[in-house]
């Protein structure tokens, strides 16, 4: 999406401003796949290019304060909300306008592409593209979006935060979580597409941006190798398919979110800040688990500890065991008030849902050795 295309409208309604927006980002997407070559698209390589193009500009516009300008003083849920229905319509929208163009001819065209020049791409096959990434490039966007509105930190030029982008906005991974639920949220006539878009093997491989190309590329095949699918269903295809990626990139970065808030006010309120990182540790590894949460918030705390309180625990980030005497140890050395460990303790056990037995032992010890102390 362009901002011209976000900023488009926030109303439900189809309206003039939409199709505008839509065709003007279809007109740009058409320059890009007539920059595509026949191995480009059966590569994958295409999504490689389109990273680039989609996200180096469109990241330097958009940040938080370009959405608190738009949207002052509403919070990010209320704003996220609108922006995945504003998605899923300029999907639908879209989708509508590509169905009209997939014949007989398209079809066999995809099956023939191997026999392609690798310089050419038939015309067909470069009609099939522009809805794809037109849809890539939305739902990519949609979830940077998503991120940027719940100040989940993500750095672009960063190669793992950008796979973490692509997995949560093409639910990559987490695919079958989201197999699991997608139905309840679309209609009846549609679910078995939609079922069938979500079906085969989840993309699990490295993180090669090619390979997830090839990926995206066969599950949007699906819109045109049903005989005589329709343009109504290749619209709802587009339309719910965008509102199941921005529903799970909100599960995700909300979640973030979530964790984020919890290590910010411990850190803020913490009055032993290396003794705290020692404590959700240990409490982390009580059960000789680490939940995504947890390992999510010592993440976060270790972040905010180092520029909050510039404490670096070098100790600690080489530790492959963490030994409870040792914790201990640490504890009794302290004096005073040493009720924010208690804090710290219950809430890192309370992250990941249900504190277990081993983690109350463990709180259970923290507290009687702070009561002693």
């Amino acid at each position: 999406m362009t901002e011209a295309v976000i900023d488009a409208g926030d109303g439900d309604a189809d309206t003039g401003a939409d199709r505008e927006a839509v065709e003007q980002e279809r007109s740009e997407i058409r320059e890009f796949v007539k920059g595509l070559s026949a191995d480009d698209i059966k590569s994958g390589n295409w999504f490689t290019k389109l990273c680039a193009q989609a996200m180096s500009s469109y990241t330097a516009k958009v940040d938080w304060q370009y959405f608190q300008e738009r949207y002052e003083g509403v919070p990010p849920d209320g704003i996220v909300d609108q922006r995945i229905k504003m998605a899923a319509r300029y999907a639908a929208l879209e989708g509508g306008l590509s169905a009209g163009a997939y014949t007989a001819a398209v079809v066999s065209t995809l099956g023939s592409l191997g026999g392609a020049s690798p310089v050419t791409v038939p015309a067909a096959v470069a009609t099939l593209m522009v809805d794809v990434v037109f849809i890539t490039r939305l739902q990519l966007r949609l979830a940077y979006d998503i991120a940027v509105l719940y100040r989940v930190p993500l750095d672009l030029s960063d190669p793992d935060d950008m796979w973490k982008l692509i997995r949560v906005a093409f639910t990559i991974k987490s695919g079958e979580a989201v197999r699991e639920g997608v139905t309840k949220a679309v209609p009846a006539i549609v679910r078995p597409l939609i079922k069938r878009f979500y079906s085969g093997e989840v993309l699990t491989a490295a993180k090669a941006l090619p390979v997830v190309g090839k990926h995206l590329l066969q599950k949007n095949v699906i819109k045109i190798g049903i005989p005589l699918v329709g343009v109504p269903l290749a619209v709802m295809l587009n339309r719910y398919t965008t509102l199941v990626a921005g529903r799970h990139a909100r599960a995700v970065f909300r979640n973030e979110a979530q964790v984020i808030e919890v290590a910010e006010g411990l850190s803020k309120r913490s009055r032993h800040p290396q003794l705290m990182l020692w404590v959700a540790w240990l409490v982390i590894r009580a059960n000789h688990k680490i939940a995504d949460n947890e390992a999510l918030l010592m993440r976060h705390l270790v972040r905010l500890v180092r520029e909050q309180h510039q404490v670096v625990d070098e100790q600690l980030a080489r530790l492959v065991d963490i030994d409870p005497v040792e914790v201990w140890r640490r504890l009794d050395a302290e004096s005073g008030d040493l009720s924010d460990l208690l804090d710290v303790a219950n809430r890192v056990a309370a992250v990941d849902g249900d504190v277990n037995a081993r983690e109350k032992a463990v709180i259970s010890e923290l507290q009687d050795r702070c009561h002693r102390g």
